[in-house]
């Protein structure tokens, strides 16, 4: 990790094993490398305390392995790449150790923490169709060092369903509604749980949804207090605040 690089310069200097000039040089190459295409924000984990997360699509496999392997040589443990198809990810993976999951379209390159908090987040989605975004959301959120729990296809059209699941969601530290045609789940959710929603409208709908627009509009006109709302299909967006909310409680 960075902070554990910027404290090895620091120690090696205070011993004397590391001239000034040398530290100097560390440091300055510290908050990013400039590999021509991308400039890689090495100090995001200092700041932030997640590396930075690489946005797969528009990127050629080759420029996804340079950013991979620039980040694993300077000690990130665990790389994250998101939106990328199951070609790209192959060629990926022929350079740098790369886990593809087909469904999020998450890639992983380094190693995957277990759970660094007591809190559990959970995943809800309103049917089988809006599974990818929610396990961009999960698998983000499990990387990320969370302990998850996938509740899918509970959606209002049989709301029976979300009930008979009710245990699970009253134990969560922060649920992830995602839902596309009119979006209605994550107000039901929101009325149910006593912790905050972070509803995710997707693209899934006939004609009239407009490609998610009319879940969004509904969940930002949820009438169930509690619920935020992140962009459409921004599964990521969502993972990645429920873990922020989630790593504020006690940890493991």
């Amino acid at each position: 990790m960075a902070c554990d690089r910027t404290r090895e310069i620091l120690e090696g200097v205070a011993s004397g094993r590391v001239s000034v000039d040398d530290a100097m040089l560390g440091l300055r190459m510290m908050p990013f490398e400039d590999l021509g295409f991308a400039k890689v924000d090495h100090h995001r984990e200092v700041r932030q305390g997640v590396p930075e997360v690489v946005y797969g699509a528009g990127k050629t496999a080759d420029q996804i392995s340079s950013i991979v392997s620039a980040m694993l040589d300077r000690g990130v443990r665990t790389v994250l790449v998101t939106r990328l198809d199951g070609d790209k990810a192959s060629e990926v993976a022929r350079t740098v150790p790369l886990r593809f999951d087909h469904v999020s379209r998450i890639g992983v390159a380094g190693e995957v923490p277990g759970p660094g908090t007591t809190g559990c987040i959970t995943v809800v989605s309103a049917g089988t169709s809006d599974m990818p975004v929610a396990e961009e959301a999960a698998v983000t959120a499990e990387v990320l060092g969370n302990r998850v729990v996938r509740v899918y296809d509970v959606g209002v059209a049989g709301i029976h369903r979300l009930l008979s699941h009710s245990d699970e969601l009253m134990s969560s530290r922060v649920v992830i509604a995602v839902a596309g045609m009119e979006g209605a789940l994550a107000s039901v959710v929101g009325g149910i749980v006593d912790c905050p929603v972070i509803a995710v409208p997707t693209s899934v709908g006939y004609g009239a949804s407009f490609g998610g627009l009319a879940a969004l509009l509904t969940m930002m006109n949820s009438c169930a207090s509690g619920v935020g709302v992140v962009n459409i299909d921004n599964g990521f967006g969502a993972g990645y605040l429920a873990s922020m909310i989630n790593r504020m409680g006690p940890p493991e």
